[in-house]
């Protein structure tokens, strides 16, 4: 028979690794990072509107370049904002924009990029729409694109926790039992 002492060492370190894996499998990938939100407003534009981007991808005071030539509108610059760390930058829909989504992008001077989709409503005869283009999360049944938030990886934290305990409590209970006979 095991000594009690053996089988609380060896219960704890299973414990601890379990939670070192948990923290592990949790954190972000360094690739997930280099992609931030982009703000597009209005999300939803006719020809010849002006839209407004911004983002926190670039940093406090960053810059950088945003690349609206999915729809033609080229290049535009993006600066700091008003807001802290949030850059800015605007264009305009060409007047000859077909209806569609179309991807809008920003690259940061510090190696970010920022990503966002800007609808075209009305318009005309262009004829670059990427509503056929893949978005969104990647589902494929074992995982995904999407990283867990800090809820969840406090609660999953919690429930390893909370086993090791458990797990403890039977143990000590059942020494205790087995000393009493």
């Amino acid at each position: 028979m095991r000594s009690p002492a053996r089988l609380v060492t060896g219960t704890v370190g299973a414990a601890f690794t379990v939670i070192a894996f948990g923290l592990t499998a949790a954190a972000p990938s360094a690739y997930a990072g280099d992609f931030g939100r982009l703000e597009i407003t209005p999300s939803t534009a006719a020809p010849g509107a002006t839209v407004t981007v911004n983002t926190t991808a670039c940093g406090k005071k960053g810059s950088g370049i945003g690349d609206a030539n999915s729809l033609d509108a080229g290049d535009f610059e993006m600066r700091p904002g008003t807001h802290k760390e949030v850059v800015v930058g605007t264009f305009t829909v060409p007047h000859d924009t077909r209806p569609g989504t179309y991807e809008i992008i920003v690259s940061c001077d510090n190696g970010k990029d920022a990503v966002g989709d800007l609808e075209v409503i009305g318009g005309g005869k262009h004829e670059k729409p990427i509503h056929d283009r893949p978005s969104g999360h990647v589902r494929t049944g074992v995982g995904g694109s999407v990283e867990p938030n800090s809820t969840q990886v406090a609660l999953g934290v919690g429930v390893i926790g909370l086993a090791a305990v458990g797990g403890l409590w039977l143990l000590r209970r059942r020494t205790e039992g087995a000393g009493g006979s």
